[in-house]
């Protein structure tokens, strides 16, 4: 039975503007495409390892922009 992490490992590299969060361990089989730039890994039986998101800067902003809307709302 595969482990789960208790906290998604969260990875950044800004060189290659690439974030990274794992969620599971183990091996992956292959990956999906889910939106441009960001890309789901699996395992053989399906299950999601970690999500990699490309152009991290870019694809996030406008979500990171959305949240600090909502905390000054708050």
């Amino acid at each position: 039975m595969k482990q789960k992490r208790k906290d998604p490992l969260v990875k950044y590299d800004p060189t290659s503007d690439v974030l990274y969060i794992a969620t599971r361990k183990g091996l992956e089989e292959e990956f999906a495409e889910v939106a441009p730039g960001v890309n789901v890994e699996l395992d053989r039986k399906g299950n999601v390892l970690g999500v990699e998101i490309l152009r991290a800067s870019h694809t996030l902003r406008g979500f990171v922009r959305s949240l600090a809307k909502r905390h000054d709302a708050a």
